[in-house]
């Protein structure tokens, strides 16, 4: 098995994949196609030399729009050690021995499991299920089955067309996705492709969601190296032809759909631009972000010279809003408002040094807490006030949709209580504070009377912001429940993992996913959780407040900071008032998928 890593094992005459190195998936598909080359030439004797404890697992590879099977697709283990192709009728099975025995003294007897312990399928045309990649054989019973769903891919396709008969060649199409980050939707960058020589584009193996689709600001090659030719050409067309990104029509796509989308590009003067930036040092240059003003969004670029120390670049006529920053030790931004209908040539746009923000923690615990097995959420205990551990995380995430997600380190400010952090390098903005702590929840964040749980942390430029104060309570509270409807399954039993001497854990089916939505304006902290087999579930340590509990059949990405997102779910689910120290008890009914 030392050298498998680049060969093909030989369990007797008939060849398997138990291949530990990683493999392309194009390679996997090539050694499959030898393998039935080679189980087709060695005919009825590769059979009959099978060996006799031989383990196999079948099942069929569907497409979960329509449950139609799908052929010639490959199916492989997570680790690339087993694969196999899939006949006409989608229909594939894996043969691999049970056991094998190791050696003899001190290892004599081991026991070694080559049974993969999960399955996942790709064919091109279709994803993988988003939330369900693999198929987890744990929990399978022998003999049973495998289903292995694949979701069939969505597409964008579509012309940008020019004023003139002239090809509209190299212009650069682009779609944002939106997605649901921390309870909140946020539009990021998902894909940019070239258009052909015909002006056709095409994105594929997009996922289901919601997305926006718009053309890059391109120049006419015949002008972009004459210094004194009047600059053309083309700024961002935003479908369907909308002038910015928030007015741009929200293109909805299920599993299999094929969207046309058609861009008509309108040729503009294009005008020079040269600000000088004041305050810039050297080092790690500026980042420019335009956009037009009042209506942020991608489409309009840019650059800076650090050399002249200038903001340079192109734009047609308008009205912008710049952006500039940098990053590192000496971390720099600023802001500018300009008009343009001609050259450019200032106003100067000033950098400030981006502001440190101050961050006391305080825990108020239960002095019960960590006193061993015993130990209980007593809201009447006596409090012990202390400074805060150093695994607490305060981050601030910007509330802007485009705003570029940078993870903003706290470091230990040096005092004698040793209870306060700072976070360095903060940019102006409006941004959500999120803090984790591995023991007792957030009771309040405030700064200048403001409760960020429910409000936005605001930075203005060039201005020192007062510290984040922070209070943890671990008088928490839990609920136990069972899920109607859920199913259970006998679990595989207990074997080893091969190449150790450790006893595998099988695990169980997740028949229910649990989600608990804290209502608007309450105290309490989003929780998930898993029921067992059994239907049952615990959600322990969960900060005191009104939910609403919801239990799905598959895990769900939901946009739980948005009461109106969230009104899709009224009547559903069972509302919950959770005290400190206190267990509830419920029994919720599953919320098939799709709804």
């Amino acid at each position: 098995m030392n050298d498998a890593k680049n060969s093909l094992v030989r369990f007797g005459p008939r060849l398997s994949l138990p291949v530990p190195g990683r493999l392309p998936i194009w390679a996997l598909a090539l050694a499959v196609s030898l393998l039935a080359l080679h189980q087709s030439a060695s005919g009825g004797s590769a059979q009959d030399a099978q060996p006799k404890d031989i383990g196999r697992i079948s099942g069929t590879v569907v497409n979960s729009a329509t449950n139609e099977p799908i052929g010639h697709a490959l199916v492989f283990s997570p680790d690339e050690r087993f694969a196999t192709m899939t006949d006409n009728n989608g229909r594939f099975e894996l043969t691999f021995p049970q056991s094998d025995s190791i050696g003899g003294g001190a290892q004599a007897g081991f026991t070694r499991n080559y049974r993969p312990y999960a399955l996942t399928a790709r064919k091109p045309g279709f994803l993988t299920e988003p939330d369900e990649p693999q198929q987890n054989l744990m929990a399978l019973p022998p003999g049973k089955d495998v289903t292995i769903p694949l979701v069939p891919e969505a597409l964008i396709v579509g012309h940008v067309a020019l004023p003139t008969s002239e090809a509209p060649e190299s212009i650069q199409v682009e779609i944002y996705r939106r997605q649901v980050q921390n309870g909140r939707a946020r539009w990021v960058p998902m894909k940019r492709e070239t258009t052909r020589s015909n002006g056709n584009f095409r994105f594929a193996e997009l996922p289901a969601g919601s997305y926006k689709v718009f053309t890059r600001e391109s120049l006419d090659r015949d002008t972009e190296t004459d210094q004194t030719a009047q600059l053309n050409g083309y700024p961002p067309v935003y479908f369907p032809n909308a002038k910015d990104f928030a007015s741009a029509a929200t293109i909805q796509l299920t599993p299999g759909k094929v969207t046309e989308v058609d861009l008509s590009l309108l040729r503009q003067p294009y005008y020079r631009i040269k600000l000088p930036v004041a305050n810039a040092q050297p080092g790690p240059p500026l980042g420019i972000t335009v956009s037009l003003q009042g209506h942020e969004g991608p489409g309009y670029s840019l650059g800076y010279d650090s050399q002249q120390q200038a903001i340079i670049g192109m734009l047609p006529s308008g009205s912008y809003r710049l952006d500039a920053a940098s990053y590192g030790a000496a971390a720099l931004s600023g802001t500018l408002n300009v008009t343009v209908n001609g050259p450019l040539a200032g106003p100067v746009m000033v950098v400030v040094p981006d502001s440190p923000i101050k961050v006391n923690v305080r825990e108020e615990f239960t002095s019960a807490q960590g006193e061993g097995p015993g130990a209980t959420n007593n809201p009447r205990r006596s409090i012990e006030v202390r400074a805060a551990r150093s695994d607490v995380n305060v981050t601030l995430e910007p509330v802007n949709d485009f705003a570029q997600q940078r993870g903003l380190l706290r470091e230990r400010h040096s005092g004698p209580q040793n209870d306060s952090y700072v976070i360095e390098h903060v940019q102006p903005g409006r941004y959500w504070v999120q803090v984790y702590s591995p023991r007792g929840y957030p009771y309040s964040v405030t700064s200048g009377g403001v409760d960020l749980r429910h409000q936005p942390l605001v930075v203005p430029a060039g201005v020192s912001v007062g510290p984040i104060e922070v209070t943890l309570r671990d008088d928490t509270g839990e609920i136990d429940g069972t899920i109607e409807g859920a199913t259970t399954s006998a679990a595989l039993p207990v074997g080893t993992l091969e190449g150790s001497g450790q006893t595998s854990i099988p695990v169980p089916p997740l028949n229910a996913h649990i989600y608990c939505i804290p209502l608007p304006d309450s105290t309490g902290r989003f929780t998930e959780a898993l029921a067992g087999p059994d239907g049952r579930f615990t959600v322990a340590s969960l900060a005191p407040g009104e939910y609403r509990l919801l239990a799905f059949t598959r895990r769900q990405t939901l946009e739980y900071e948005n009461p109106e997102a969230m009104r899709a779910y009224d009547g559903k689910g069972q509302m919950v008032r959770v005290s400190g120290g206190q267990k509830e008890q419920v029994q919720l009914h599953l919320i098939p998928a799709g709804e």
